[in-house]
Parts: structure tokens; C-alpha cells; sequence
């Protein structure tokens, strides 16, 4: 997948936990996990606003693209 998932990296910025995370998101640990370890499919607009709310920050700091390079596109 072209999407990088830096939740991790946010969280670790503002010093919080997966669980408080959870709590003030209301999404389980283990959604917000699958979410943190890139194995997420989807994700709401309504979840991504809540978790950049209580992050602060926008959604481009947690999901990123970064395009194939052609060496990887013959793979």
C-alpha cells in the first residue's frame, strides 16, 4: 500500500497512550491498533476528525502518500 500510517509517530509526539487514546477517541484498542500497525482497510471521516482533534493536528500528519518507485512497480 502507497498509504503510511504515522499514528504511532503522533501519539509518541503528544505522550499519549493507545488506551487514553481510545477512551477520549471512543474507538477500541484494538481498531486504533489494526489502524496504528497500517492493517486497516478503511477508515471513517467522522474517526479520523475525532483522533485529529484529540491529537491536534491535521489529517496529512497521521496518513501520508508515498508513491511506488518504478523499481518497485517490477517487483
Amino acid at each position: 500500500m502507497n498509504i503510511t500510517i504515522n499514528l504511532d509517530v503522533m501519539m509518541a509526539k503528544r505522550k499519549m497512550r493507545l488506551k487514553d487514546l481510545s477512551l477520549l477517541v471512543g474507538v477500541t484498542e484494538q481498531n486504533l491498533s489494526i489502524l496504528k500497525n497500517g492493517k486497516a482497510k478503511a477508515i471513517r471521516f467522522s474517526t479520523l476528525e475525532k483522533i485529529c482533534e484529540v491529537l491536534d493536528c491535521q489529517p496529512g500528519d497521521i496518513l501520508v502518500y508515498e508513491p511506488k518507485s518504478e523499481i518497485d512497480s517490477y517487483a
